[in-house]
């Protein structure tokens, strides 16, 4: 009994060391885009948000690439839970990124905990994995055909927006670039989805604890084209092609852009232009809301 259980000690110990080794790049981890950030995509786009679309993959999403299923279970279940509740899970994230991210004694001791509770929960999940692939090493094998048979991913379904929904896209963006020039997350919490908030809040938070702030004016929008749009059960996705042009420059908390040394990055004078991929989603009946963000 002894011997048969040393193995196991060795893996365990080995996840542990690993789990160790990467929970510092968990706790360092940033969201960000164009506003001054380190990631090329985040959010999530349902079905298709590991598709290719011609833009930056979603670097940073609660959507996972195993998310896509059979059309017949993706048709049933809608896709995974994060594709089927965009407007819940992201209160998830923004949670766990307040406590993470948060900052302070208690946002390090949490922060602390909460990333020891996902470690510890996925070695167990390692370990469930292999006693299961044990107990079944010696049933019955697949049959080369069903082995060789890809499955096909749920999608959604092909719908069509009309303009006045494109001009709400515009809308949107405009009042996002707007709001994050304030750093107001009361006016992003009714332009974006929970998971966007909490991406868009952990920025401002970064960018604060660094005694700077992101400042975006005179955004000129010189071009908005919709490139594809489904319905995946109650809730319909679109997204768009924006370039823009904008004031986007990084100054000391506090300090006039004319100050010496306070222009941290950027320039308050000369414009600079964006191209970017967003997505919105909304139920039937709702309104429009920034679901994720690609640049190209």
């Amino acid at each position: 009994m002894t011997k048969r259980t040393k193995p196991w000690r060795a893996i365990l110990a080995l996840l542990f060391c690993l789990a160790l080794g990467l929970t510092p790049s968990l706790a360092e981890a940033r969201a960000g885009t164009s506003f001054g950030g380190g990631f090329s995509g985040m959010g999530s786009r349902g079905s298709r948000s590991f598709e290719g679309n011609g833009a930056a993959p979603l670097s940073r999403s609660m959507e996972t690439p195993s998310a896509g299923v059979g059309a017949a279970g993706g048709a049933f279940g809608g896709g995974s839970f994060f594709s089927r509740h965009p407007f819940l899970t992201g209160m998830f994230g923004g949670f766990i990124g307040s406590m993470l991210f948060g900052g302070g004694f208690f946002g390090h001791m949490f922060g602390g905990f909460i990333t020891l509770l996902i470690v510890g929960f996925l070695i167990m999940l390692v370990f469930r994995l292999l006693a299961s692939g044990l107990a079944t090493a010696g049933g019955m094998p697949r049959s080369v055909g069903a082995a060789a048979a890809p499955a096909q991913r749920y999608r959604g379904r092909d719908i069509y927006v009309s303009d006045a929904d494109l001009t709400a896209f515009q809308s949107i963006h405009a009042a996002v670039q707007e709001a994050w020039g304030r750093g107001d997350l009361a006016q992003m919490r009714q332009l974006m989805t929970p998971e966007m908030l909490s991406y868009f809040s952990e920025e401002l938070t970064r960018n604060s604890s660094q005694d700077v702030e992101n400042r975006v004016s005179n955004v000129s929008l010189a071009k908005a084209e919709l490139t594809e749009s489904w319905e995946e059960g109650d809730l319909q996705y679109a997204t768009a092609y924006m370039r823009w042009t904008a004031l986007d420059y990084t100054v000391r908390i506090g300090a006039a852009p004319s100050s010496p040394g306070a222009i941290v990055a950027g320039d308050p004078r000369v414009p600079t232009e964006a191209e970017e991929v967003w997505t919105f989603v909304h139920r039937r009946g709702g309104h429009w809301l920034l679901s994720a963000i690609q640049q190209v």
